[in-house]
């Protein structure tokens, strides 16, 4: 697989670094696998768009799913990740996840992270949605996340890894072979590397996390913008599942016209014994799942919606009065902070709630190693998709995979040093100064997009509502593809032109793949199409982007995934 020649209009780089590896991105997988390359003697580069602890991984609230108590075992973390799946999860995959899981936790808490314990000293385990035990781990009551980003974030400044922050990853860099070297990035105060730059290597790593910002209300923070898979893409990558959008069923409902990150309400309130009720008080949830309100996250989503719909109501109600004062500011010391400074006290009256875009399921399509289609390019974390979350991710397994996954990556990597000379090699990027450039959107389609994508492929999508957000999102593209063939115009380089561009490149990849999966599975969800089709439909959407920018979408068969990697080491040949 070679690159499609495209890239971002974008200056040449002014000042560049070498090193074996660079990870873009500090989540939790980003992090992880520095850790762990810079273990195992490799020079190591982290590349982030903002500081190290500003990424997705610093707003989970309900812990890391791992077979850890007693009775547990992987086989039955992976029945309910599977069945979560929607027939679509790749098994091996998920058993990779759930057998190396505990140890990769484990390893976690010796890095640093602190974990809440019960009386006897062991980790207090909780359930939720999806889970038929007690396996989710967490921290500071609901900030789980937080805490590993603080353990791993230190355990990298105390390591002296090389970090770059406030910077936005543009575009792969390749040699004569058509093999990684590198990436070119734009930096925001970083005096002597401000600007446009490069970091040649020989490896690289997209841990560069989700792409909430395609719709107007997520819980993903404001750097989500989907850079990792549109770089993957205009690399030559291939692209899988990216109409599974995870829409988290309970998010602080903040009015109809709120845009941007909205206030999660962690799915351990429900695994604690929160109930979903209507205006009147009426437990919807009940009967329409074994589990309730603990039903697989679409499943609940779609619940919440079909209540509102029914009731003619703008959100449904999250009910923990019952819970009382303490339990509150000590379980979920967060949410309740976020709730009070919304007006709302969880302790005497019911949270608003209504679902918004959450997690993807999909993303760059990897092995079980990290590889993606690209020589030397690997991904992991949400801007991967590596088999194990199929339709619908089972809740507090992303957390894990990341850990798990990059661990792997780490490990592919430095095997292939000692196989190939990776540490001799000095990446020699070809310089292509005929590239085609992307088109950059004007900062303020940002917005035109997410009204786009939040109407027409959100919870509920039909034939229509696709087709017609399909449209819209072509004639923004066309626009500014005509612009820039007919006369080199394009919009002003810079973080808000690209994130833009990128935001409009996964949505129309999302687009596509929704419109073309005529069932609803999982999170996707087809009002038109109520049922889900295993007959025609149990395959995988697979998206490229041909070098002439418009989009290759095929099917492939379960038993097909995860892809055949093209830099496999010789012995493997």
């Amino acid at each position: 697989m070679t690159s499609t020649g495209i890239r971002l209009h974008a200056p040449e780089p002014g000042w560049a670094l070498t090193a074996d590896v660079v990870v873009v991105g500090s989540g939790v997988a980003g992090l992880t696998a520095a850790l762990r390359c810079e273990a195992a003697g490799l020079t190591t580069v982290v590349v982030t768009k903002a500081r190290l602890d500003d990424g997705s991984t610093r707003w989970a609230q309900g812990g890391i799913a791992a077979a850890l108590g007693e009775g547990d075992t992987p086989g039955q973390h992976l029945d309910d990740t599977l069945v979560a799946g929607a027939g679509l999860c790749d098994e091996e995959a998920v058993r990779i996840l759930v057998t190396e899981g505990p140890d990769a936790v484990r390893r976690l808490m010796s890095t640093g992270a602190h974990f809440d314990t019960d009386d006897a000293g062991g980790i207090q385990l909780t359930r939720e949605g999806g889970h038929h035990r007690r396996r989710i781990a967490h921290a500071g009551g609901d900030a789980t996340g937080a805490e590993i980003s603080r353990a791993l974030v230190e355990a990298v400044r105390a390591r002296g890894l090389r970090t770059v922050e406030n910077a936005l990853v543009l575009d792969l860099l390749t040699d004569a072979e058509g093999r990684t070297a590198g990436v070119t990035l734009h930096v925001m105060g970083e005096g002597q590397h401000d600007g446009v730059g490069a970091v040649h290597a020989p490896a690289v790593v997209l841990a560069t996390g989700g792409m909430g910002q395609v719709f107007s209300a997520t819980t993903n923070p404001s750097v989500s913008t989907g850079d990792g898979v549109a770089l993957a893409l205009r690399a030559g990558a291939e692209v899988s599942d990216l109409e599974f959008v995870q829409f988290h069923p309970t998010v602080l409902f903040l009015g109809a016209d709120a845009e941007g990150q909205q206030p999660l309400v962690s799915e351990a309130v429900r695994g604690e014994g929160a109930h979903l009720v209507d205006a009147d008080g009426v437990r919807f949830m009940v009967g329409r799942h074994e589990l309730a309100e603990l039903a697989p996250r679409d499943i609940v989503a779609k619940g919440i919606m079909r209540r509102m719909h029914e009731k003619g109501a703008e959100h449904m109600f999250l009910d923990a009065r019952h819970f009382g004062a303490e339990m509150w500011e000590h379980r979920f010391p967060t949410i309740l902070a976020a709730c009070r400074a919304h007006g709302i006290d969880p302790v005497t009256e019911p949270v608003p709630v209504a679902p918004a875009a959450h997690y993807a399921s999909g993303g760059v399509r990897t092995d079980s190693r990290g590889r993606t289609t690209v020589p030397g390019l690997y991904a992991c974390g949400e801007v991967a998709c590596t088999g194990v979350h199929g339709a619908n991710r089972l809740a507090s397994n992303s957390l894990l995979e990341g850990l798990v996954y990059a661990e792997r990556i780490a490990a592919d990597i430095a095997a292939a040093r000692t196989a190939e000379g990776l540490h001799a090699r000095v990446p020699q990027p070809v310089p292509h100064p005929d590239r085609p450039a992307h088109p950059l959107l004007a900062p303020e389609t940002r917005f035109a997009i997410q009204r786009i994508m939040t109407e027409g492929a959100g919870v509920l999508r039909s034939a229509g509502s696709l087709a017609e957000a399909a449209e819209r999102l072509q004639r923004l593209h066309t626009d500014a593809r005509d612009a820039l063939d007919e006369n080199g115009k394009t919009a002003e380089p810079g973080v808000d032109t690209w994130e833009a561009t990128n935001l409009l490149c996964v949505a129309r990849v999302l687009v596509s793949a929704a419109r073309l999966r005529e069932e609803t599975r999982g999170c996707h969800w087809r009002e038109d199409r109520p049922d889900r089709d295993d007959a025609d439909w149990r395959r995988h959407i697979v998206v490229r982007l041909d070098p002439d920018r418009s989009l290759a979408v095929h099917t492939t068969d379960t038993a097909d995934f995860p892809p055949t990697s093209h830099h496999q080491r010789p012995q493997e040949q």
